[in-house]
């Protein structure tokens, strides 16, 4: 209904509309803006956020989502006429406006053929007899997720019935965030079990995000970072180019992203292998706004993430999207299981040639704004009026950058190159031993996340010394920056 009347807004005054006539992946709106050289599309998504956070997301001509000033200025316009024009509650006009078209069939059938550009195994995908179970978490991923296994070659993926169909209490899972790992997992773990499948992929409910869990030779099941699965996916994607590349393609030419809180092991991979790695601010919408930018200087973008499960395999779409990185991985995984490699396997392979980077992401719940605010400010004033720490217990501190001031004491005249986000939290600390620690509040719930990486260089390979350096560094900066005794924070719940 809600769509309806998103469109009936504009049908009434005689501006086209393209309405999808079924539920469809969000990546299809940024997909069909640029298709169909609309001027701006919405999904009306609450995606893996609690039912009460039902909305809209808004996408520009360029098919990335929007960022500002379009943001500020709709805003504005709302603002400006509260009172509902006449026709906009009419939903009928979807039904009876001429100006109405369905791109279902057409965007679909585009869609899985622009797929096939990244399908580099065709052969090893009709012949595998690797087995995979697909969640779709109660949303829409389910017939699009079949689809792109058909396009690549593969078996479809064995769906979980209980969570196949479209579902808004989404009633086999407190939280449909398939972020949350093995807890949320349960029943596609179960069922691969007992159809002795190896691999299990999980999109959210609106399917721009995906989950990879596998199973070990041990029986337990490694379910996958959205970092430790951009480490496979940046080799994925940087390996089949190169191998299929032309003799005069220059490398130089090639760009990888990620936001500033993701892992940094594409720019260790970039260093070695000669492409380009550039950071944006958080949220998708600042990748998919560059991407557009770097393709029109005609430059060549093979891969982008977030950390939380956002991947972005080659640039039919210019947003996060995880139908197409679902069959991606099958693709990766089926190839590997030929070099009798699993998953797991060629992760360490690719950290110990480009340097372990081990991360560690959570965050505290905090309802109260004052008190966010305060933990910041302090900061910022640390050991004094405008002077940030120097060090974190027994840590050193290199480096820091306020993305909510736009200071940055890396940079020569200490101003951060990343845009300024003044309605935001935001600030990261470079450790002198090599780790990277980030804390920000979220864009859209009461949390402080912290983010946190060791990114050690390739002769460091004692993985769990590092992983107990960096354990010691995220205790002192929650103890020593945070204070969650004194600031009432809660723990993420388990």
């Amino acid at each position: 209904r809600l769509a309806k009347l998103t469109a009936a807004v504009l049908l009434a005054k005689d501006v086209p509309v393209y309405f999808f006539s079924t539920y469809v992946p969000t990546p299809f709106v940024p997909y069909a803006v640029q298709q169909l050289q609309a001027v701006a599309g919405v999904m009306i998504t609450a995606s893996h956020n609690r039912k009460e956070d039902n909305g809209y997301k808004v996408y520009w001509e360029n098919g990335a989502q929007i960022t500002s000033p379009h943001d500020k200025e709709i805003i504005k316009c709302i603002e400006e006429c509260v009172e509902p024009w006449n026709g906009s509650w009419n939903e009928n006009l979807v039904d009876t406006s001429p100006l109405r078209q369905d791109p279902l069939k057409k965007i679909c059938d585009c869609y899985m053929e622009d797929l096939t550009k990244i399908c580099y195994h065709r052969e090893l995908n009709v012949q595998t007899s690797l087995k995979f179970v697909h969640t779709s978490f109660h949303g829409v991923g389910h017939d699009y997720v079949q689809l792109a296994f058909r396009a690549f070659g593969f078996q479809p993926p064995i769906p979980v019935p209980e969570q196949k169909d479209p579902d808004p209490d989404f009633s086999t899972v407190k939280c449909p965030n398939p972020e949350e790992g093995e807890s949320v997992l349960e029943l596609s773990l179960r069922l691969a079990e007992k159809e002795n499948a190896k691999v299990v992929v999980a999109t959210d409910p609106d399917a721009d995000r995906l989950a990879v869990a596998e199973q070990q030779e041990n029986g337990c099941w490694k379910v996958f970072t959205g970092n430790e699965l951009a480490a496979l996916f940046g080799w994925w994607m940087f390996s089949r180019w190169k191998e299929n590349c032309s003799q005069d393609a220059d490398v130089e030419n090639i760009y990888m992203l990620a936001t500033t809180v993701s892992s940094k092991i594409l720019r260790a991979i970039a260093h070695e292998e000669g492409f380009h790695f550039e950071e944006t601010l958080p949220g998708f919408k600042w990748i998919g706004s560059r991407v557009k930018n770097l393709m029109d200087s005609g430059k060549e973008v093979l891969f982008a993430f977030e950390e939380s499960i956002g991947f972005m395999c080659g640039t039919s779409v210019l947003d996060k999207d995880g139908v197409s990185a679902a069959v991606v991985i099958a693709e990766m995984a089926t190839y590997l299981e030929s070099q009798n490699l699993t998953l797991a396997q060629k992760l360490t392979e690719i950290y110990k040639k480009y340097g372990y980077h081990i991360s560690k992401t959570s965050y505290f719940l905090c309802y109260d704004p004052p008190t966010i605010k305060r933990i910041f400010e302090r900061l910022r004033n640390f050991d004094g009026p405008q002077s940030y720490p120097k060090c974190c217990g027994i840590y050193n501190i290199l480096h820091v950058r306020d993305i909510t001031t736009g200071y940055d004491s890396s940079q020569p005249n200490k101003k951060s190159v990343l845009p300024v986000s003044k309605n935001s939290q935001m600030i990261t600390f470079t450790f002198q031993n090599g780790c990277v620690a980030t804390l920000r509040t979220s864009g859209t719930e009461p949390k402080i996340k912290y983010y946190a990486e060791m990114c050690a260089l390739p002769e460091q390979s004692d993985r769990s010394v590092l992983e107990e350096e960096l354990q010691k560094l995220i205790k002192a900066l929650i103890e020593n920056f945070l204070e969650p005794d004194k600031n009432r924070l809660t723990w993420r719940s388990a």
